[in-house]
């Protein structure tokens, strides 16, 4: 249940940041068009993809509190930073490979991809976006610390 109200923290902060302008990374779509072509279902299908992903990191978080033998808000912070600097180093920018609609730095004129891929820290959706992703993913790890503390 943690995971489900970190990860729609996340999830609700990430698209706010988006509809503001402050990042054109929209997970939900680039999530969803793994499995569909369709970018309205896409968003759906995305939403509830990186539900259950959240759920999957929650109960990483959830371990690593269980190792220390306490969940703090700052303990989850700095997990949330962690997080956050693999997926941008790491996870993001492995994405291209294995994405089947989604454009890659050497796909050359023939790709018939329609998603940009998002480069190294995402910089490709904004020069903002690795400063949105790193706060709603300490707010996540936040909410995880609180959580798991008074559970």
């Amino acid at each position: 249940m943690f995971g489900l109200v970190a990860t729609a923290a996340l999830t609700a902060a990430m698209i706010a940041a988006q509809l503001v302008g402050l990042t054109r990374l929209d997970l939900p779509l680039v999530l969803g068009t793994l499995v569909t072509e369709d970018p309205d279902r896409a968003r759906v299908v995305g939403f509830f993809i990186h539900l259950l992903a959240g759920q999957g990191f929650a109960l990483g978080y959830a371990a690593a509190f269980a190792l220390l033998h306490r969940a703090t808000w700052w303990i989850g912070a700095l997990f949330g930073g962690l997080h956050v600097a693999i997926a941008l180093t790491v996870l993001l920018p492995l994405l291209p490979g294995v994405h089947p609609r989604m454009a890659s730095l050497r796909a050359g004129p023939s790709s018939t991809a329609v998603l940009e891929p998002p480069g190294l820290f995402a910089l490709n959706y904004g020069i903002q976006t690795p400063a949105v992703a790193a706060v709603v993913h300490v707010i996540y790890g936040v909410v995880l610390g609180l959580l798991l503390r008074a559970g």
